[in-house]
């Protein structure tokens, strides 16, 4: 199937996807999904600000497929139109073929291969971190059980992933000439840079833990902002700083100890702006239940099974609301977020091929 997989990525490659800006309409991309879907019941929801979903059934499917239609934005540094699909090397290169538009080219020359039952859920909000789409299918009675999540995997079936969390910082200081005495204990970004120490050290602290192959707690900060001149005492200093925990740390837990950092009164604002629990979820004893019962799933779908991986996905929020769930996808997630991002043919190949297979056995009376 790999020359209507290719006929497929490229057309949906030239739409512009990319999330910020957040622009994606209930047009576009989900009228050309639509049109290659004619005998599935297809249902098309704008959830606002750019996350626009389609679901498609045909039959009665028992697992349901998600990836997601938006991408991030292309830096100058590509050597050609992003927009525009480019085959070379036994490489699909264009913005998204890799994460994940080559997952989706590939689910709908499978459904077009075979009239098996299956379901789709195309999102448009996961490069935004917003997640309106799988949140508003989840509260619907879909009925579905278990869900494979489309991201690179280079098409093995992993089980388990970090979770993830955003938080912004604020500290207050007390303005001043920075020849006083007060400098030292009235400056901001003083505060933020003994907050920041004190947070790296206990992250190092955290290399002990483990869960199904990942170890340790990921930490970064990554935007430090504050104070006037070199002769001002800052008055205030932002920090926006992300860590991704094991399916057996406790994030409220990892919030308190953060926040906990920071000398008494220094802090004016501590915020989460988003959480993504890790996949499996819930306490230990729960994520080990749902990594195998994860396990069986692949081993039922026939799909290889791969390592851990440490970036987050949206599998986490099907396992929270008690499905199976799992990620699987066409592509390595080295070559996802780059200039000139790519796929290998042999992945859609492979991917396209699984799928097939899964749809021609994918129905509610199946064993």
């Amino acid at each position: 199937m790999l020359d209507q997989v290719l006929q497929h990525l490229t057309a949906l490659v030239s739409f512009d996807t990319r999330n910020p800006p957040r622009r994606i309409g209930v047009g576009g991309i989900f009228d050309y999904l639509r049109a290659q879907l004619p005998d599935f019941r297809v249902e098309v929801t704008d959830h606002g600000d750019g996350a626009v979903s389609l679901f498609a059934v045909r039959g009665t499917p028992q697992v349901l497929f998600n990836v997601h239609m938006d991408t991030v934005p292309s830096s100058p540094a590509w050597t050609a139109d992003p927009l525009v699909l480019r085959v070379a090397r036994n490489r699909a290169i264009g913005l998204g073929a890799c994460d994940i538009k080559g997952a989706a080219a590939c689910l709908v020359a499978a459904a077009q291969a075979t009239r098996g039952d299956a379901a789709f859920l195309f999102g448009s909000d996961e490069e935004a971190n917003d997640a309106r789409c799988i949140e508003a299918f989840l509260k619907r009675q879909h009925g579905f059980s278990s869900v494979v999540v489309a991201e690179p995997t280079n098409g093995e079936a992993v089980l388990a992933h970090r979770g993830i969390s955003s938080v912004l910082l604020r500290f207050k200081g007390r303005a001043g000439h920075a020849s006083g005495e007060a400098a030292m204990e009235s400056n901001a970004l003083h505060q933020a840079m003994r907050w920041g120490t004190r947070a790296l050290d206990f992250v190092e602290g955290e290399s002990h833990r483990r869960f199904g192959g990942l170890t340790g707690l990921r930490f970064n900060v990554g935007r430090v902002e504050g104070g006037i001149k070199a002769n001002v005492i800052a008055p205030e200093a932002e920090v926006r700083f992300g860590f991704r925990p094991l399916p057996s740390h406790d994030i409220d837990e990892l919030h308190a100890r953060f926040g906990g950092l920071a000398e008494a009164g220094a802090l004016e604002r501590y915020e989460e702006t988003f959480r993504g629990p890790p996949l499996p979820a819930g306490d230990v004893a729960a994520a080990e239940d749902r990594r195998l019962a994860a396990r069986d799933l692949a081993d039922a779908l026939g799909l290889p099974i791969g390592n851990a991986v440490d970036f987050w996905t949206e599998a986490s929020l099907f396992s929270a609301a008690g499905l199976d769930a799992l990620v699987c996808g066409p592509g390595n997630i080295a070559q996802a977020h780059t200039a000139d991002e790519w796929v290998s043919l042999s992945q859609l190949q492979d991917y396209a091929e699984a799928v097939r297979r899964i749809i021609a056995n994918n129905s509610r009376t199946s064993p």
